[in-house]
């Protein structure tokens, strides 16, 4: 590509040929007004504000009026105006036009004081308004509508500037909200009972140049000069994206997507923006208990420390599992002590189902190694393959930069059950294959060398399949890129928590069953996203010594001996890996003394540690008559009968259904005692969606009521046959549920893992076991 040269306010600027008339006044640091114009998106021209005055297009002809500097490329010896008199005239003319209907909301409005409108009709305005001396009336609406649970318009502020339609057609490709009547009559609007239903809505809000879009829960919550900003990275997923934390007087109050090219560019999920709430949830643990006499009881930092280090020391045989939540120098604490201290080997990061093959390949492929396959591949890569992954679901930010690298020539193949929703959006070709088929899939695939593969976490666990995708990549050069779904996996790799010399974490638990390991180390494991819920709360009872840090209250917290409250990411300094590797660094936002990291509580305990050494036993309740049950739970003194952090067992009626819902209703969870024994046909396929039941998102119900629901996919001949709701059979229990046509391969049905009652693996079966479906009676 060629460069060209032209003339702005009477100085040359030579760019790039195809580079927009704005563009090229940015780089000489011209400020032109608009609205409309968005870098990331394409220019549309629909505020009119960047008028310019052209008197030369570089032909020896200019323009007859002013032209839209957002979609006028450059041209060699063109010569642009931005502020003479028929420039300023042309952009005073267009904001008063703008402010004729705009409501003087700016104190009470969300944007006032960050608003692109307010200040560049401070700047570029007129200094007077001739529409009070006009006796006009400004045009108003019921205010605000809902365009979703999160996202809220008030109409009468709206510009049309189409930013938001925009976005969500060409960002997310979720066009659920577009121009709607005509003339002065137009608006946003969105389909009737068709919500704005996107992974990604929120960025419409902070791209809205005038507080036309809000959020739910933020709305009228404070203002911009209310709040102070500290930049950070999101924790929710292993993409790393920049954000930016806005808080006041130690609460955050909201996140915005921080400005990172690199990675997430100006985009992040949801999930990334509004899920930050459980950090003041009602159960989030403040401080460490120690059980005595049979029963959890508050303690001081110094006395839970002394606690932990004897009873550690007395348990001997001990082992740590840590789930994803971990910083990368929490993970090199835990590996640490686990080597230094403990001196054992049985160390695991893997809070999910695994498999000996994905130990090997991680050790081989991903520990230590280099892929060398970052974003910026992504957008320029020919050809990209999905196997074991779902980007729209388990790595929001990868998925937007395909779709990105799509609109520019990329052909995605997708190995999977089905087409997702995501998948869909990336125009992705299907390989149609069952769970547990992966292998032979990938081993009939062919791809060009330049082509990359990114293999999901989930490949772990069919059988053959991270190895046929290694054989892939070296048979065609590909380049392969392992994608975990959590932030702190490829941290805990790197700082040496995968066990390569020891017990992974599901021979950790049947050790620990086995009585061949006495204490357990535990920081951030949910039992429920564990390979075999029911085997690793037998191991809790079964463990001498139980050590708890986490941030709330869980199961492996009411079953401890020592529970340690840990910071969360806005009260610690820290680090996370991304996929590709990238060291991610985040700053402390709040400076509160008595929260402390993983890696400083694992520092206390290890200096009491030397000290506890050769001591007897701590006097403690023996644990032999441990139950998982909650009248047997020791319970904080004063949480009252519920107990602390309560997870209802399957056992539980009330688990996974609504309040309303009767136990033979759609939506109910069978117990243990309900199982029943007959062949299973089907092979079930599951992933988790982005927005689920997940701890970290809980707090935030405008969040949650943008969830996609729990639904049983079918073949269209088993839909056909066994109707709309259908009663799904594993040998943990059984879901009731809405059902739904799907293209899925013969005897194969689908079901989200984490979007109803304690989740797949606690309430149904192992992902790609067989299960069974028969017609609901309801």
């Amino acid at each position: 590509m060629s460069d060209v040269t032209l003339t702005i306010d009477g100085e040359q600027v030579t760019v790039p040929e195809g580079t927009l008339v704005i563009r090229a006044a940015e780089r000489m640091g011209i400020e032109i007004p608009r609205f409309c114009d968005h870098p990331l998106l394409a220019p549309v021209g629909a505020c009119r504000q960047c008028l310019v005055d052209i008197p030369d297009a570089g032909n020896g002809r200019g323009f007859p009026k002013p032209q839209a500097s957002c979609t006028i490329p450059v041209a060699e010896g063109m010569v642009v105006q931005t502020a003479n008199a028929t420039a300023v005239k042309a952009q005073q003319g267009i904001m008063e036009f703008l402010l004729v209907n705009h409501p003087l909301d700016c104190p009470v409005c969300d944007k006032g004081g960050e608003c692109p409108l307010q200040n560049q009709a401070m700047s570029h305005g007129q200094g007077e308004s001739r529409f009070a001396d006009s006796g006009g009336v400004k045009r108003t609406f019921p205010k605000p509508i809902s365009l979703s649970a999160n996202v809220l318009l008030d109409r009468e502020r709206c510009i049309v500037c189409q930013r938001c339609t925009r976005f969500a057609a060409e960002i997310a490709g979720d066009p659920f909200i577009a121009l709607v009547e005509r003339g002065a009559e137009q608006q946003i609007g969105i389909a009737e009972d068709a919500p704005f239903s996107s992974y990604f809505s929120g960025n419409a809000i902070q791209i809205c140049p005038v507080g036309a879009l809000t959020s739910a829960e933020y709305r009228f919550r404070a203002r911009p000069f209310d709040l102070v900003s500290t930049p950070g990275i999101a924790e929710h997923d292993a993409c790393g994206a920049a954000i930016r934390i806005d808080h006041r007087r130690g609460k955050v109050l909201r996140r915005l997507a921080g400005n990172d090219p690199a990675v997430n560019e100006e985009w992040i999920s949801d999930k990334d923006r509004y899920a930050f709430r459980y950090a003041v949830a009602p159960d989030r643990l403040t401080h460490p208990w120690v059980r005595e006499d049979g029963e959890l009881r508050p303690a001081a930092w110094p006395e839970a420390f002394a606690l932990a280090a004897r009873g550690l020391a007395a348990a001997g045989r001990t082992a740590v599992l840590t789930g994803g939540r971990l910083t990368l120098e929490d993970a090199r604490a835990y590996a640490g002590f686990a080597r230094d201290v403990l001196h054992t080997a049985d160390r695991d990061f893997r809070a999910r189902p695994l498999s000996a093959e994905e130990t090997g390949f991680l050790a081989e492929h991903v520990a230590g190694a280099a892929t060398g396959v970052t974003y910026a591949d992504l957008d320029t890569a020919t050809v990209v393959l999905l196997v074991g992954f779902e980007p729209e679901d388990e790595a929001g930010t990868i998925f937007l930069r395909l779709r990105k690298a799509v609109a520019g020539g990329l052909s995605v193949t997708t190995i999977a059950p089905f087409l997702s929703r995501g998948s869909g959006k990336l125009s992705a070709t299907l390989v149609r294959t069952a769970p547990g088929e992966e292998a032979a899939a990938l081993d009939g695939i062919e791809l060009p060398p330049d082509a990359i593969i990114l293999a999901g976490e989930r490949l772990a666990i069919s059988p053959g399949g991270l190895p046929a995708a290694v054989a892939l990549a070296a048979r065609t050069g590909a380049r392969l890129a392992w994608i975990p779904r959590r932030a702190g996996d490829r941290g805990a790799i790197e700082a040496g928590l995968l066990p390569v010399d020891g017990r992974d974490a599901d021979q950790i638990v049947e050790a620990t069953v086995a009585g061949e390991i006495d204490g357990l180390l535990v920081g951030g494991v949910d039992p429920d996203d564990t390979a075999d819920p029911a085997a690793f709360r037998r191991a809790l009872a079964a463990a001498d010594f139980v050590v708890s840090l986490e941030l709330s209250a869980s199961e492996v917290s009411r079953a401890a001996d020592v529970i340690l409250p840990v910071a969360t990411v806005a009260e610690k300094a820290g680090t996370f890996l991304t996929w590709e590797g990238r060291a991610r660094h985040f700053e402390r936002v709040f400076d509160r003394p008595a929260s402390f990291s993983d890696a400083q509580i694992l520092d206390h305990i290890t200096k009491e540690y030397a000290a506890a050494r050769g001591l007897d036993t701590p006097a403690l309740v023996p644990r032999e008559g441990y139950s998982t049950s909650e009248e047997s739970v020791g319970r904080p003194a004063g949480a009252g009968g519920q107990g602390v952090g309560r997870a209802a067992s399957a056992s539980d009626g009330s688990v996974g259904r609504p309040a309303s819902a009767s136990d033979e209703g759609v939506g109910r969870v069978a117990s243990a005692s309900e199982r029943i024994e007959t062949p299973r046909p089907y092979r079930l396929a599951t992933w988790k969606l982005m927005l689920d039941n997940g701890r970290l998102q809980g707090g935030d119900k405008a969040l949650a009521a943008t969830a996609r629901p729990a639904v049983v996919l079918l073949a269209a001949d088993d839909y056909q046959r066994l109707g709309a709701t259908v009663t799904v059979i594993g040998d943990r229990g059984s879901w009731t549920l809405p059902a739904a046509p799907a293209d899925l391969p013969e005897s194969t049905v689908w079901l989200p893992s984490n979007s109803f009652g304690r989740g797949v693996l606690a309430d149904l079966a192992s992902p790609g076991s067989r299960v069974d479906v028969e017609a609901a009676d309801v």
